[in-house]
Parts: C-alpha cells; structure tokens; sequence
C-alpha cells in the first residue's frame, strides 16, 4: 500500500471522517485486521477563520513539504474550502495533492450530470476553485445560490457545522436550498462541505446528492490501493 498525507483540522470533525471512511473502505479490500500507512497534520482551524490567503497558501505549502519529507505518497486535503491553496502548493511539490473537485466530477460525469447545484461555505461557493475545474475538466455547469442565501449558508458552515453543531433549522434550510437550485436548473447537488453529509443524508431529498467527503476518501483509497 502507498502512504497517504491527510491535511486535517478544518475542521478536526471532518479529519475524523475521513481518516474513518479511508480505514473502513481499505478494509473492505484487504481485511479489517490491517489498515493503511496514513500521516495526519491538523491545522489549527483559526488559519481558515483569518481569510488571509497568503497566510493560507504558505501554511499549506510548509505542511505538504512536511508531509512528503516524512513520506507521503500522495496528500488528501480534508476539506473543500483549503484546496483555495491548491494552484500555489502543487507545483512546489514534487507528489500529487488529490483534488476533491476531481473525485466530484468524475462522478457526475459517471452519472450523467450536466449541471450542479453546489453547497458549502462562502469561498467554496464563490472563489470557483470547484467550479472551474468541474467546467474545464467534465463540461460541467455549477449553480450557486442567490446571495442572501450564500450567506446564510456560510453562517450555518461557519459557526455551526464546523463546531459539530447540527441543527434542524440548518437542515430545513439547505434542503430548501436544493429545492431552491433544483428549480433553477441543478440535475444533482453537490455537499461541498465535509460536514454537509453529516447533516444531509441522501434519502433526503429526490436529487442526487454528491458527498464531496465520500468521494474523495474512495479517491484516496484507490490511490494507496494502486
């Protein structure tokens, strides 16, 4: 098996997840008494909270160099919104970050998708790191939602979500939200925030729903299994 970097902490609810999801899908392929060779390095959250995107990228850099000076293969991000650092940090490394709009739109693509809904943060939503790739690399279109519900969403991510808080009235409003981006065009929807798919399950709503989250950790497990 290859040795995998995991670049947690943003959230450290969403590292767990991962690092669950990755185990328990190798396991499925060579048993549950072995797991694979993982590094974790959680970032404090309050990097994120800053919004200072140089700060964001060197952070991000000095950790994937760590992680492949201690021997990691590969590195997964264990979050939507820090691939922002993405274009600074690949091409100053010399191993591959696994990009978790890659893992979403090879599904979509898989399913036949056309046009996303995508939900998440503020910068997941509006900075087009996502989307961009998703357009350029599977043709495909990505709705986001109006403003003023753009911020309520980021609310929810922010001062919710990424505590571990899951609320009814959050749920209420994001599955409102895929009503809302269903109407406008959105054949599936994409959970563009690790913890979306602890609060929305895919039972509800009668779209598909893409968890970012899953995808990318079979993403990864395909990596360490070769």
């Amino acid at each position: 098996m290859k040795t995998l970097g995991l670049i947690g902490g943003t959230s450290w609810h969403a590292t767990i997840v991962y690092y669950r999801l990755i185990n328990e899908l190798v396991g499925k392929h060579i048993g549950t008494q072995e797991n694979p060779p993982i590094i974790i390095h959680s970032i404090n959250i309050k990097v994120m909270r800053e919004q200072n995107l140089d700060k964001i990228h060197t952070t991000y850099l000095d950790v994937a160099q760590k992680l492949e000076k201690a021997g990691a293969q590969a590195i997964v991000i264990c979050a939507n919104t820090p691939h922002i650092a993405y274009n600074f940090v690949q091409p100053k490394i010399n191993i591959p970050i696994l990009h978790i709009a890659d893992a979403t739109g090879k599904e979509a693509a898989k399913l036949g998708l056309k046009t996303m809904g995508l939900l998440g943060n503020r910068p997941t939503m509006t900075k087009g790191f996502i989307p961009k790739i998703l357009k350029n690399t599977y043709g495909i279109e990505t709705l986001v939602p109006e403003e003023v519900n753009v911020a309520r969403a980021h609310n929810f991510v922010s001062n919710e979500l990424t505590h571990g808080v899951f609320t009814d009235k959050a749920k209420g409003f994001f599955l409102e939200e895929i009503g809302r981006l269903r109407e406008r065009g959105a054949e599936g929807i994409i959970l563009g925030c690790t913890e979306l798919p602890l609060l929305i399950k895919k039972g509800d709503a009668d779209i598909p729903l893409l968890s970012t989250t899953d995808l990318h950790a079979q993403m990864a497990v395909d990596f360490i299994l070769g």
